[in-house]
This record gives structure tokens, C-alpha cells and sequence, in this order.
């Protein structure tokens, strides 16, 4: 038994810009030790790689887990790069925003029980979301995300936050762009095929598509996304008017209440249903802009699309959380 546990090895992809290194390596031979464990490999991510090849590298080396550390960034690019071995990826949420870690309440910047879940946690296999983004040359790439994708508020948000602002003071610095775009109230003309279903035209502030729904400050904005449902949730924002802008942010306050609680699910059945707020769920979505658009891919900007296809491989990757194995 102790020759097997021995012959065991975790991977450790970091962004060590992210981390106290000193302490994690601490945490991690301690629990080297705790678990019987081989002597882990570390792959650093840097600033030209994405994490790409550390993950590739971290992959190649056969480990029985792979720990990321770092913000929701770098864990899609972990995912996108390695679901297919079916390695378990562990999550040590540092960073911004970690809303793929908020979404499954793991603990944030918790160093010991982040590698300590690398070692013993429980495997749980979750929806891995893919974005494959057309634009007006004629070329195309195909992105993971795990949270969400947007585009309007969403990718204004990812591409105009000032990065240092950001760094220093969070999720408070998305209140520029925002604002910005509340008060531009810019719409955007598209046309959207779900499934099977024949194509429909639409205008909208903004359309997300999410395999999680809560944002920053637990805000509940799809309330029946589920990291391993089989299905994409989709929600348009269309106000008209500031009056619309009351009722968005009023239906996002109570969405929690409306959908988490018994009351709030009977309340919700006597209220009229707004048009401002539209829900969709499918395993395919396809949406064609009238004229190129941003688009973000978990926080990250991908620069302007003329379409996008936006599709679900279930359960594909393995996650290995908190919790007796």
C-alpha cells in the first residue's frame, strides 16, 4: 500500500505572481508527506504563456492530479488544454474575481485546504462550455469557458476595466465600464438559433450564456445554471428606457430569493414576467451580430466576433474537490 501511494504525484500549474510561493511549497511537502505521496513537479505559468504549456507540460508528465493556482483565467486555459486526459484538476482560487470557485463555494486564497483537496479530495465530473468565435476575415478559433460568455456589459467589463485598478480594488473597479454602458444604453441587433429550433431575430443591451450563474457580490444572474446539467444558460437584457434599468437590477436583487427558497418560487408564479430579463437553456446556441461585437470568455477579452457557437460537453472534466475521496 505504501508503494502505491509513493508512486503517486501531483502537478502544480501556478501563476506565481498569484501566490506566496514560499508557503505553498511549504503546503505542499507537507502534504507530500501526510499522503505518502512522490515529490509533485511544478510548472510555472509566465507572462507569455497564457498557461497553455504549463498545462500541456503538467498533462504530459502523467500526474494523478493537477493543482491550478490561479484566477478563472488560468484555470480555462487548464481545462481547455488537458480535459481530455480526464486528469483531475484541483482549484486554488487565487486572484480578482474566481467565480468558477465562488459558483462551487470553495474557499478562496485558503492555501492548505486547496492542496490538501489535491491530495485527497473527491472527483466530480462537471460541464466543460466551448465558444467558437467567428469573425469578418473569415477565420475562426474554438475557447473553453467554465463560467460564462458574453457580450455587451459583459465584454465591456472584461476589456475596459483598468488592470491596476482591478488589482488594487476588485470587482469595484468594473463600475467605470458599467456605468458607461448603463448610461450609453447601446443595443445590439442579432439573430440566435437554439438547438433545433428555427433562427429568431432579437435587439438587446446584452446577451450571457453561462455554465454558472452567480457574478461578483453573489449576484444570482441564471439562476438555473448548474456546472453539470448538460445545458447552457442564456439571458438578453433589453431595456428601453432608465425605467428598464430599475427593473434589471430589481429582478438580479430578488432572483436568489425567487429561485432559491419556497416562498420566493411561489411569490414568483403571481408576478407578471418582465421582458427586459429573457431566460433561455439549450446544449447549442448559435448567435450571428449584425455588425462585429466583443465578446469575453470567462473575464477575458477576445477581441470583436461577427458569430459565435457556443456548445456543452458534459461531465467532460473531471474536478476534484473538497471532501473525503
Amino acid at each position: 500500500m505504501a508503494a502505491d501511494s509513493d508512486s503517486r504525484r501531483l502537478a502544480i500549474v501556478v501563476n506565481p505572481v498569484k501566490v506566496n510561493l514560499r508557503r505553498l511549497r511549504a503546503a505542499v511537502t507537507a502534504e507530500e508527506a501526510q499522503a505518502g505521496w512522490g515529490t509533485s513537479e511544478w510548472f510555472e505559468t509566465s507572462a507569455h504563456d497564457d498557461g497553455r504549456s504549463a498545462a500541456l507540460a503538467a498533462a504530459a508528465s502523467h500526474p494523478d492530479a493537477i493543482l491550478v493556482v490561479g484566477g478563472d483565467g488560468t484555470l480555462r486555459v487548464v481545462a481547455e488544454s488537458i480535459y481530455e486526459t480526464r486528469i483531475p484538476i484541483a482549484v486554488l482560487p487565487v486572484g480578482t474575481g474566481n467565480l468558477f470557485a465562488r459558483n462551487l463555494r470553495l474557499p478562496l486564497n485558503d492555501i492548505t485546504l486547496g492542496v490538501r483537496t489535491a491530495f485527497s479530495g473527491r472527483d466530480r465530473p462537471v460541464d466543460i462550455a466551448f465558444a467558437e468565435l467567428s469573425r469578418d476575415d473569415g477565420t475562426s478559433t474554438t475557447h473553453a469557458f467554465l463560467v460564462m460568455a458574453g457580450v455587451g456589459i459583459d465584454a465591456r467589463m472584461a476589456g475596459h476595466t483598468n488592470p491596476k485598478l482591478k488589482k488594487r480594488v476588485g470587482w469595484v473597479a468594473y463600475t467605470d465600464p458599467i456605468a458607461r454602458s448603463v448610461f450609453g444604453n447601446r443595443q445590439i441587433d442579432l439573430s440566435y438559433e437554439i438547438d433545433d429550433e428555427p433562427r429568431r431575430t432579437m435587439r438587446a443591451h446584452s446577451v450571457i450564456v453561462g455554465n454558472c450563474g452567480t457574478l461578483t457580490a453573489g449576484i444570482l444572474l441564471l439562476p438555473d445554471a448548474s456546472v453539470d446539467d448538460g445545458l447552457l444558460d442564456a439571458v438578453a437584457i433589453r431595456p428601453k428606457g432608465g425605467g428598464d434599468w430599475t427593473k434589471i437590477v430589481y429582478r438580479l436583487t430578488f432572483n436568489r430569493l425567487f429561485h432559491r427558497t419556497a416562498f420566493g418560487r411561489l411569490l414568483s408564479v403571481f408576478l407578471p414576467t418582465s421582458r427586459t430579463v429573457r431566460y433561455r437553456q439549450g446544449r447549442r446556441l448559435q448567435i450571428h451580430f449584425d455588425r462585429p461585437e466583443e465578446i469575453q470568455l470567462d473575464g477575458d477579452p477576445f477581441g470583436l466576433v461577427s458569430a459565435v457557437a457556443l456548445t456543452l460537453e458534459h461531465k467532460a472534466l473531471e474536478l476534484r474537490l473538497p471532501g473525503a475521496a
